[in-house]
């Protein structure tokens, strides 16, 4: 599986947000040059009215162990944040996210690229 980066976190911990623009890879904004090997010349998604999550599991499991709903900061540049309230992460380990986005007419897209977690103990 492709991860789009690997995010190290302490269990217990409630921060840092991930911050994320969400783009589709097919697509170029008005007066940008396609690349498809170029993600600076994809066109953001626009989050206007989404709802957007990222679930996080086990590598390698199935359950979900955590659902963080994003905050959609500047909807046409396809911009949003996840806040880790809560225990996201109670054991060390590694760990996988999806973003899925539901719009506002009921269309899923769940982002194919992974992001990756890898948690260690806090040393209480």
């Amino acid at each position: 599986m492709a991860y789009i980066e690997t995010v190290k976190m302490v269990v217990g911990d409630t921060g840092p947000d991930i911050k994320l623009t969400l783009k589709d890879s097919n697509t170029a904004p008005d007066g940008v040059t396609y690349d498809a090997n170029d993600s600076n010349t994809w066109a953001p998604i626009d989050l206007t009215g989404a709802t957007v999550h990222l679930r996080i599991r086990e590598v390698g499991g199935t359950a979900i162990i955590s659902d963080l709903l994003g905050v959609v900061a500047a909807p046409l540049e396809g911009s949003v944040a996840f806040s880790f309230v809560g225990n996201a992460f109670t054991a060390s380990g590694l760990y996988e996210g999806e973003v899925e986005v539901t719009d506002n007419t009921g269309t899923v897209q769940t982002m194919y690229d992974l992001i990756k977690f890898k948690v260690r103990e806090d040393f209480d």
